[in-house]
């Protein structure tokens, strides 16, 4: 049994070695709208993703989400394959499950459904700071 843990952290070795460099998904992400920024990062144990919302335009519809300035809008999706991740967010005060996949070094795709019913996919780009 002690040979099939080594064999698994060979594998999982093995195959962090082959990702491409551009898989860390740590930065400040911007929604193509460009109203909205969040800033991504590794968590747990390297695997999870956790999230904050940073950053939020002038146009008059942000002056509701104000508030959800600064907190979390996702505290640890799992990993689901090479630059994935899985589960739940909260994006502008509402809950969602969705899913963050990373498509480049500087481009990501964030979707989510509310209430199994209302779904939405965003685009999302890194932001030079």
């Amino acid at each position: 049994m002690r040979g099939f843990g080594t064999a698994i952290v060979a594998v999982g070795l093995a195959a962090a070695s082959v990702m491409p460099a551009w898989a860390s998904p740590n930065g400040v992400w911007e929604l193509e709208t460009r109203d909205t920024r969040i800033a991504l990062q590794l968590c747990g144990d390297g695997t999870k993703l956790c999230g904050t919302l940073v950053w939020l335009s002038d146009a008059d519809y942000n002056e509701q989400y104000k508030k959800y300035l600064n907190t979390p809008v996702t505290t640890g999706m799992s990993a689901a394959g090479n630059g994935k991740w899985k589960g739940k967010l909260r994006l502008l005060g509402y809950d969602m499950s969705g899913s963050i996949t990373q498509q480049s070094e500087d481009h990501m795709t964030l979707s989510g459904c509310a209430l199994l019913v209302v779904c939405k996919t965003y685009q999302m780009y890194r932001h030079d700071q």
